[in-house]
């Protein structure tokens, strides 16, 4: 069968309250109506967004590796199906009529919706309403029964003559297009419809959305190791601790966030800190690592990471460090622009065993993960 979709994104989301509409807001790293039309165009031989013409310019830029037909909206939905509707090809089979605000139509619901439609001329995906329902009128509330209510979704699916018949027959702005078809009398067949198959309406929609976009998070884990000398500042975290040796490196030679950084930039695949600070550059010499610490959350930033939450172990035998710990996770928190109670740092000895125990140097353990913005 021949599919022809249109997917309606003229409407002004005056709920949403957002300054830009709302198929056009990011939804991991795509507009929502980009995750619209993808869902339909494997379907599709033809496909038409309905748009607002003061906003072309913006859809195009959205929609400009896909190949659609854009068609300006009306002042009403019905409208705007109607001038979505002057564009389908007359030799097409099966027409899907589908909101801009739903990004997320599964292939399997879009096939069986066309399947059903081309038994029975018109289908629409709808479950069932599980929640009590209450009805207010005046100051009086009334339960409504839920049994045989449905909530419905979008695409749609309609046989050609059936919905252009419905649409010439009956003037009605009605919120679906299927109510014209029941107007008619033309049976519409239920297909179970699919919960993530949301519609964004609010700005609380528009967050459940990312959510579950989001990827699993990143995992990484660093280490490292700076021998103790006489003559250097002993800084850990970029804490100042007083301390009869300090680190030797070219940099501050902050053991901790040195693992730290590691731990990060491993977490984005990203390498490691001796390739973005070498210590043969003379500009890093004797920096503070919760600089460079900085740079390292910027980088992740352009790579549309940020840290979650890291925990530090610093391996010290001396000196004590419980007097610090709080300034050490201060830091690491505004370094990494992150609430203080997602930064963990703890400190043990090895118990005067090996290079540590005899007071040569200290090893710092970090782990972190990531999550894409």
């Amino acid at each position: 069968m021949k599919v022809n979709s249109i997917v309606v994104a003229a409407g002004q989301g005056t709920r949403m309250g957002a300054e830009i509409p709302k198929t056009l807001i990011a939804l991991g790293g795509k507009p929502c109506v980009c995750r619209a039309v993808e869902g339909l165009l494997p379907f599709s031989q033809k496909l038409i967004v309905v748009i607002r013409k003061d906003e072309e310019a913006a859809f195009k830029e959205a929609l400009s590796d896909l190949a659609v037909t854009f068609v300006y909206g009306g002042d009403t939905r019905r409208q705007s199906v109607e001038n979505g509707l002057s564009l389908v090809e007359e030799d097409c089979d099966i027409v899907l009529i589908h909101d801009g605000a739903r990004p997320f139509i599964k292939a399997d619901l879009a096939q069986r919706l066309i399947e059903a439609a081309g038994q029975t001329g018109a289908a629409i995906p709808a479950v069932k309403v599980t929640d009590t329902l209450k009805r207010k009128e005046d100051a009086h509330l009334q339960t409504v029964d839920r049994d045989g209510l449905y909530a419905v979704q979008t695409p749609q699916a309609f046989r050609r003559e059936l919905i252009l018949q419905a649409y010439q027959k009956f003037s009605d702005d009605l919120t679906d297009d299927a109510g014209l078809v029941e107007k008619m009398g033309a049976e519409v067949r239920l297909v179970k419809g699919d919960k993530t198959n949301m519609k964004l309406t609010t700005k609380e929609d528009v967050a459940l959305a990312r959510k579950l976009l989001q990827s699993p998070p990143r995992v990484g884990m660093g280490y490292d190791v700076h021998r103790l000398v006489a003559g250097r500042k002993l800084i850990l975290c970029g804490v100042d601790i007083p301390y009869e040796k300090g680190l030797y490196g070219h940099s501050d030679a902050d053991v901790c966030l040195h693992a730290l950084m590691d731990a990060l930039l491993g977490a984005a695949a990203l390498g490691d800190i001796g390739a973005h600070f070498p210590d043969s550059d003379e500009k890093y010499k004797g920096i503070s690592s919760l600089i460079l610490t900085q740079k390292v959350q910027k980088l992740l930033a352009n790579h549309g990471y940020q840290a979650y939450n890291v925990d530090i172990t610093v391996i010290a035998q001396k000196p004590k460090l419980l007097p610090y710990m709080r300034s050490m996770r201060e830091n690491v928190a505004r370094a990494l622009k992150l609430p203080i109670d997602r930064i963990s740092v703890k400190a043990t000895t090895t118990e005067r065993l090996g290079f540590v125990g005899r007071g040569e140097g200290i090893a710092c353990m970090a782990t972190c993960t990531l999550q894409e913005q």
